[in-house]
C-alpha cells in the first residue's frame, strides 16, 4: 500500500505539522484513504469533528443548557458508534501501540461528557462547561485518533508485497516492533 500522499501543512513559525479547525481535521481526514478500513474510519472522525465544531461554536455563543446539551447527546450518540468502529478494526489495527490510547482517549471523552451534562444538575439554565474546556478534550481525542492512523500508514507502507500474488498476512505490529529493537539491541 503507498503512503498517504496528504501530509498536515507545516506552519512556517515551527516547521510543525498544524491543523487549526476541526474543520482542517475533517478535511484532512476525507483525504487520508488508504484501504476500505481506514476510509471508514476517516469518515466516522469526520463526522466527530463535524459534531466538535458545531458545539465548540455553540459553547463560544452560551451555555443554555436546552441548546448545548441536546448536541452533546447527539455527539454522544456518534462517538458511541465510532468507538464500536474501532473496537471492530482488524488485527492491524489492534496490534498497534496507539490503539489502545486512542480507545482510552474515546472512553474518557465520552465520561467526561456525561459529567459536563450532569454538572450543576439538570434544572440549570447553563452548563459549566466551557468552550475553551470541550475544546482541548477533543483535540487530545481526536489526536490520538490522527496519530493511531499515522502509526498504521507507516506499518502499512512499510508491509512487504509480493508482485501478483496475494497480499500477505500482516504480522501482529507489536510483536514486529519488538523483533526490529531486539535486533538493534544485538548489534
Amino acid at each position: 500500500m503507498p503512503s498517504r500522499p496528504n501530509r498536515l501543512p507545516l506552519d512556517p513559525s515551527t516547521n510543525l505539522p498544524s491543523i487549526h479547525s476541526f474543520g482542517e481535521l475533517s478535511h484532512f481526514l476525507r483525504g487520508a484513504v488508504f484501504d476500505e478500513e481506514s476510509r471508514t474510519l476517516t469518515e466516522s472522525m469526520s463526522q466527530l469533528a463535524y459534531h466538535i465544531e458545531a458545539i465548540v461554536a455553540a459553547l463560544r455563543l452560551h451555555r443554555q443548557r436546552e441548546v448545548i446539551a441536546p448536541q452533546l447527546v447527539d455527539l454522544l450518540t456518534v462517538l458511541r458508534a465510532h468507538r464500536n468502529l474501532v473496537v471492530g478494526l482488524a488485527l492491524p489495527w489492534r496490534g498497534l501501540y496507539e490503539y489502545a490510547g486512542y480507545l482510552q482517549a474515546l472512553n474518557n471523552f465520552r465520561v467526561l461528557i456525561g459529567q459536563w451534562l450532569l454538572e450543576g444538575g439538570p434544572h440549570s439554565r447553563e452548563l459549566l462547561l466551557t468552550a475553551d474546556d470541550f475544546e482541548l478534550v477533543a483535540w487530545r481525542t481526536l489526536g490520538e485518533g490522527m496519530l493511531m492512523i499515522d502509526m498504521y500508514d507507516q506499518w502499512s507502507a512499510s508491509e512487504p508485497r509480493l508482485p501478483d500474488t496475494e497480499p500477505m498476512l500482516p504480522e501482529e505490529p507489536q510483536v514486529r516492533r519488538a523483533i526490529q529493537w531486539w535486533k538493534k539491541l544485538r548489534l
